[in-house]
């Protein structure tokens, strides 16, 4: 089992604000866009996403109010899970989030995945600090904002 994580972010929202804003998985839907829409369900517990003919899911196995979000992969070519952690940072009103990730993959899967795995955990990290600081994430279209408000 591949274990990654991402790097440490301090965003500025409380752990309740920020846990609340991840424990509803239909609220990722916002993020997509429209002609991408029928490519993905979401409810409460689960989202999923059909991409090249697969579909590629995850489920809430666990919620620890404002503390973890553990979700188990549904779907995948292999098994997967992660876990999203609202930390108390220093600073009130703010959280240290990071995400952690297990996966089964072989060797050759991790050698060609493993970094971009850790690069994609590492740009979702900034992105949300970004956000939360009012700052437009890296390749993002300005006009794209409103859709990211924690």
């Amino acid at each position: 089992m591949a274990h990654f994580s991402s790097k440490h972010g301090i965003v500025r929202r409380s752990q309740a604000e920020l846990y609340m804003a991840f424990t509803d998985m239909s609220n990722f839907k916002r993020f997509v866009p429209e002609d991408k829409l029928p490519d993905v369900t979401a409810d409460y517990d689960s989202i999923s996403v059909k991409a090249q003919g697969m579909s590629i899911g995850g489920r809430v196995s666990e919620r620890e109010p404002y503390r973890r979000i553990a979700i188990k992969g549904e779907g995948a070519p292999f098994d997967f899970s992660a876990t999203l952690h609202f930390d108390e940072p220093s600073a009130p009103g703010s959280t240290d989030f990071h995400i952690e990730v297990d996966a089964d993959l072989n060797f050759m899967m991790k050698m060609m995945l493993g970094s971009k795995l850790q690069e994609a955990l590492d740009r979702v990290v900034d992105g949300l600090v970004d956000v939360s600081n009012g700052k437009i994430p890296e390749g993002v279209p300005p006009e794209y904002m409103d859709k990211f408000k924690v």
